[in-house]
């Protein structure tokens, strides 16, 4: 059965329960900025509902302070928009210039770029040198996120991942707006001999490549070959350039489907395409860069909806070992406290806006079926993220998301005592994502502006 579309739900409709969610989130803010030690590093994933530090690649700080600057966004609260503003100019600088990850996107455009979006819509009174100071920031971050560059066998390229030159992430599908807002800005990749290198050039074929070579069209590529399964990780041979192999960091195996992965698919092609929608750049793969993006996009979207629980939460892989003994759990709500295998809500809060995303672009494009499909799945899903028993209102608990999992087959996820799987625990990206979905409802709602970096002409 999987997801159980609801067409009665409405973006009014989800208002008291998004008034609920950032209620909860300034509190949460609060007590997480008051306690943090700063020289722990940067707050990951909570145990025992309190946020710890964990040392893999540095990229959820913007998360941090980013879910500020979205709390001062969807309440007019100024005190969170000093604190965001604050925070991003004394501890952001660093993620501008750091040439060791591919999480740009994800660190620089949720601070600096939250910032520079509110000035551009007039939530926050305009300033020339605080404007330029945020666009320089994403200027910058976004030619070092295009620098991390490898050449394919077809002349063609990607942005690696924090694993090396061979390694092309699924994730960075989303991290790549950074490089659509600084093309937008203006701005070029300078190479030697003062080649200028085009940010969307590289971000159309890093776009195209992560389409290609991570989502699976049913096309009989390989035994496993399902439509809209998606690959964590690619592997190419970096000295012909040639693809190799899937393969996967955080998921079960190459062959199964990590979750979040897949979400961050569905909505980083989604985010691209609205960034298309809007370029009106003479590019000359424009056009087919945006079929390709749309193909991946509903591909994707159809296998979540497909390979999720009745209420839109995915467990954290497709194949994960244990799923055989859950029985028919596709026919059912999710049960974060089943004995045998975590979901995953921050998969299913990325997943949601990406289906919103989605059916907004096609609502646009005319093609109003599938743009209320896409649209109320995402509705669906988000009115349950925000109740029980996903939604954190335990006030010494400092997640708002629960039962998010970052990555299992480490076992870094707290598995509480007595039970088998991890749950009850939330993350940055899972906390800052609903944040994000609460957003993009809430403006649809109140029938405020759109919530987008891009904007038209870019």
């Amino acid at each position: 059965m999987a997801l159980k579309i609801l067409p009665h739900i409405t973006a009014s409709k989800l208002l008291p329960k998004i008034d609920r969610v950032f209620e909860l989130s300034g509190t949460k803010i609060l007590d997480l900025e008051k306690t943090w030690n700063p020289s722990a590093g940067t707050p990951v994933f909570t145990v025992k509902g309190k946020y710890t530090s964990r040392g893999w690649t540095e990229w959820t700080q913007g998360f941090q302070f980013g879910s500020a600057l979205l709390q001062f966004d969807a309440t007019g609260d100024r005190k969170f928009l000093e604190l965001g503003r604050k925070k991003t100019a004394e501890v952001m600088a660093s993620h501008v210039s750091h040439i060791g990850v591919h999480d740009h996107g994800f660190n620089n455009v949720s601070t600096y770029g939250n910032l520079w979006r509110l000035m551009r819509e007039g939530k926050i009174p305009f300033n020339e040198q605080e404007r330029n100071f945020y666009e320089l920031a994403l200027k910058v971050s976004g030619a070092v996120q295009a620098a991390r560059w490898t050449q394919v066998n077809d002349g063609t390229g990607y942005i690696y991942s924090f694993n090396g030159p061979h390694s092309l992430f699924v994730d960075t599908i989303r991290s790549l707006r950074v490089l659509a807002i600084a093309h937008q800005l203006g701005h070029v990749l300078m190479g030697e001999r003062d080649q200028k290198i085009s940010l969307l050039e590289r971000m159309l074929q890093h776009g195209t490549n992560t389409a290609r070579y991570n989502i699976y069209y049913g096309q009989k590529r390989d035994t496993y070959d399902v439509a809209g399964r998606a690959a964590h990780e690619s592997i190419f041979n970096v000295n012909d350039g040639s693809y190799r192999c899937p393969n996967s960091q955080q998921g079960y195996s190459a062959f199964t489907t990590w979750t979040r992965g897949l979400a961050w698919a569905i909505l980083g092609f989604a985010e691209q395409m609205e960034f298309l929608d809007q370029s009106r750049a003479k590019f000359r793969r424009l056009e087919g860069s945006r079929a390709t993006f749309a193909r991946a996009a509903t591909v994707t979207a159809e296998f979540y909806i497909a390979n999720c629980c009745t209420d839109g939460i995915p467990m954290w892989d497709t194949g994960a070992p244990s799923l055989n003994k859950m029985g028919d759990y596709l026919n059912r709500r999710s049960n974060p406290f089943n004995q045998w295998e975590p979901v995953d809500s921050s998969a299913a809060a990325i997943a949601a806006q990406g289906l919103i995303r989605l059916g907004n672009h096609l609502s646009r494009h005319g093609d109003r079926s599938r743009a209320a499909r896409y649209r109320h799945a995402g509705l669906t899903t988000a009115s349950t993220l925000m109740d029980q028993p996903y939604l954190s209102e335990d006030s010494k608990h400092q997640g708002l998301l629960l039962h998010s999992v970052y990555h299992r087959p480490n076992g870094w996820d707290h598995i509480p005592k007595g039970q088998k799987a991890p749950n009850g625990e939330s993350s940055m990206w899972g906390d800052y994502h609903l944040r994000e979905l609460g957003i993009l409802i809430l403006r649809e709602a109140k029938m405020e502006r759109y919530p987008t970096f891009f904007a038209p002409g870019s």
